[in-house]
């Protein structure tokens, strides 16, 4: 039972890239329900439009993930939590401009080949699997790195991301 004991341990407190990416997917998983539960409850039962159901879901999920992240993945507890939120912000903006115009592109070029339709392969299944490359892609070149070597690191530019809610706190 003692290497148990050491293999969570290990689990749990290594900062190694593997540890630490594996924290990461339980933190995305965690989040990534989140999302899909606050997005149907509130689209079948208060009967809110997709828009706004997805919308809420993406924002309860994103924040779930922040926290997560902050506290277990990466254990931030030495960064700025409003420097982390606004770096945070940033990255989480530019995985869906990333995620949206990249699997537009990918789908789009990927519907020029000919093999696809020649072997029957659909439209619908082109796009999901664009879909979930660029979703990979993303995860891993995007929000992985930023979010280990930035959002839950501390930075010079960190003083500079705090400085106008102190400004705000001290009137």
């Amino acid at each position: 039972m003692e290497w148990l004991k050491k293999t969570g341990d290990k689990l749990l407190k290594s900062n190694s890239l593997i540890i630490t990416y594996l924290r990461s997917i339980v933190s995305s998983q965690l989040a990534s329900w989140t999302d899909y539960i606050v997005c149907f409850c509130l689209f079948s039962l208060s009967l809110l439009p997709p828009f706004w159901a997805t919308a809420a879901g993406a924002f309860c999920g994103g924040v779930i993930n922040c926290i997560i992240n902050y506290k277990f993945t990466f254990r931030a507890d030495n960064c700025d939590w409003r420097a982390v939120v606004v770096k945070y912000l940033f990255v989480w903006i530019g995985s869906l401009l990333l995620n949206s115009f990249g699997t537009e592109y990918f789908y789009a070029w990927a519907q020029s080949w000919q093999w696809p339709a020649q072997a029957g392969i659909s439209q619908n299944v082109i796009f999901v699997g664009s879909r979930l490359f660029i979703s990979l892609m993303v995860s891993w070149f995007w929000n992985f790195a930023l979010q280990r070597y930035v959002v839950y690191r501390p930075l010079a530019i960190d003083k500079y991301i705090v400085r106008p809610f102190n400004l705000c706190s001290a009137k």
